[in-house]
């Protein structure tokens, strides 16, 4: 391995709005460039613009199809396009052909640029997953290791989550996307053990989320409230959960805010204050509004219109403002963390439920399928019962955290000479 690296490239499923990606993407960045103040750090993402911008740095596109905010698909064929492409794209005979020549040409520039690279890192997050089918998350991911393959570029896995993975396709293409790679870790147990199930036994290491590694300094707060405040964060209903009822998709969703807000009117009337967040710019917003139409329309609790956030600094602002946390998302739980908030998780995936079950916060989640309201504020009472207990519990386990991935980003990328006389390379702080 060279001193000081020339390019690193960084790959993630980023660009739909979901801040937890993004926050993942500041964080790898700023743990290599801390190590190697010299390296130029480029990202492959799903939507090059939007993380050009975010994270102030070159970014290639991951996919030949990107995303928007919100995960909307763009068109395979570049806008301007001459007459007689859109009349071939339309054409069903002519479609598949011309379908694989795009994909060869995008994998032909995609190497390329992987030339330049000494690194490819997977950078973390639910990346070993079928969302959208066996052709996109699996597929990429399985391209991409097999491009660095060929162009002699280092490959990591670093700290990734897996599953779902039930399609054979997925497992194949997932199997031999870790093969490929020279490093694998894992973000939890469950994410190795799926991996061990569809057949990759070599060496691999399990370590936190990489966002564990954040630095956060909490604003500082004006007057507090006159009440406590509890941040209650909705997000839609998982899209593979909604493929069981296709006759009434929207009807899950509704039943999930209806129980949320009967939840949420419970926390009001004792004389807790409520505030609305999400941690997805993307699909979190129309949730939200969601449920302060219901609390208003059916318990008479009137809520002001929702802000958006736009970034990770401006969500840590807002739920550094509040007193507990109640969240659907993975990030949540981690961002609740950050800020040594109590937390009460309701999990749409068991990844939440098992970073609940590290943190010793078992008893204070529940599964968003089947949760019941009253239930759900009577684990909210015990929470609150025993708040400094569980901040105590969250600031030894968010220590050990840091310290565990510091160690690993260490080993992986080696502080250069001058970033150790510099003094650039510290214990992060806790």
């Amino acid at each position: 391995m060279k001193d000081s690296p020339a390019r690193i490239a960084i790959l993630h499923h980023t660009g739909g709005g979901n801040l937890g990606d993004d926050a993942i993407i500041d964080v790898v960045i700023g743990n290599i460039r801390r190590r190697e103040p010299e390296t130029e750090i480029v990202v492959v993402s799903m939507n090059p613009d939007d993380t050009a911008r975010r994270h102030g740095v070159t970014a290639f596109p991951l996919r030949r199809h990107r995303w928007s905010i919100g995960y909307a698909k763009g068109s395979a064929v570049p806008s301007g396009q001459p007459h007689w492409a859109a009349r071939v794209a339309r054409n069903p005979l002519l479609r598949i052909p011309r379908i694989l020549l795009l994909e060869l040409r995008f994998l032909a520039q995609s190497h390329r640029r992987l030339k330049a690279c000494e690194s490819l890192v997977i950078s973390g997050g639910g990346q070993l997953t079928e969302r959208a089918g066996p052709w996109s998350f699996p597929y990429a991911l399985f391209t991409w290791t097999i491009l660095a393959k060929i162009a002699g570029v280092r490959c990591l896995f670093l700290n990734v989550g897996a599953g779902p993975l039930n399609h054979p396709v997925s497992r194949f293409f997932a199997k031999r996307a870790l093969l490929a790679a020279d490093y694998v870790s894992f973000r939890d147990q469950q994410s190795q053990a799926l991996a061990v199930s569809i057949g990759f036994h070599r060496q691999s290491y399990i370590f936190p989320d990489n966002v564990f590694s954040l630095a956060v300094e909490a604003p500082a707060n004006g007057a507090p409230p006159q009440s406590p405040t509890v941040g209650v964060a909705p997000m839609p209903f998982p899209f593979c959960d909604l493929l069981t009822q296709p006759d009434n998709p929207q009807g899950i969703q509704d039943e999930f805010i209806e129980k949320l807000a009967n939840f949420s009117s419970r926390v009001a009337a004792h004389s807790y204050r409520l505030q609305l967040f999400g941690s997805d710019v993307g699909s979190d917003p129309e949730e939200i509004e969601h449920l302060r139409c219901v609390l208003e329309s059916r318990h008479g609790i009137s809520l002001p219109a929702y802000e958006p956030v736009n970034s990770a600094d401006e969500l840590f602002s807002a739920i550094a403002r509040m007193d507990y946390v109640v969240t659907c998302r993975f990030h949540g739980v981690v961002f609740a963390l950050l800020l040594n908030k109590p937390v009460l998780a309701i999990s749409h995936h068991p990844k939440v439920a098992e970073l609940m079950r590290v943190l010793g916060l078992s008893r204070y989640c529940v599964d968003m399928r089947n949760f019941d309201p009253e239930n759900l504020f009577e684990k909210f009472l015990s929470l609150v019962m025993d708040s400094d207990n569980v901040r105590q519990r969250m600031s030894v386990c968010l220590t050990e955290f840091r310290s565990q991935l510091a160690t690993q980003f260490d080993d992986l990328f080696p502080p250069t000479v001058q970033a150790a006389m510099a003094h650039q390379v510290a214990p992060i702080p806790t």
